[in-house]
């Protein structure tokens, strides 16, 4: 019996690592992929999105709801940026994808990763 738990075990945490990878390498692909392209600093946005909203819950909403109607009175982002860079395009992907995307993004740029403590 134990080694059945073992096995179902693994096989769950196996299925599990497959699809977070899935989950970064699209958003690698989808997102990032772009905003290097169009010289976008990923790590500049996330920062104005924790200093207006504060919590991973509150920028995960802002995010969405941005993304899945793109508006200049919606965005984040001061009136000169959209000067250098373009309007972004509403994002035709289903809401648990762009969901996960967002975690993924929050995720990848968290601040608190970045402190060092002795």
């Amino acid at each position: 019996m134990g080694k059945i738990v073992l096995v179902l075990s693994f096989l769950n945490l196996f299925l599990f690592a497959d699809e977070l990878a899935i989950t970064e390498r699209s958003f690698t692909n989808t997102c990032i992929s772009c905003h290097k392209q169009q010289q976008i600093p990923s790590s500049l946005i996330y920062k104005r999105y924790l200093l207006k909203y504060s919590t991973n819950v509150r920028m995960e909403e802002a995010m969405f709801n941005y993304l899945k109607d793109p508006k200049k009175e919606y965005s984040i982002m001061p009136e000169p940026f959209f000067l250098k860079f373009p309007m972004k395009e509403k994002v035709e992907v289903d809401d648990q994808t762009l969901r996960k995307s967002i975690r993924t993004y929050l995720d990848t740029y968290n601040m608190k990763k970045k402190l060092i403590l002795e």
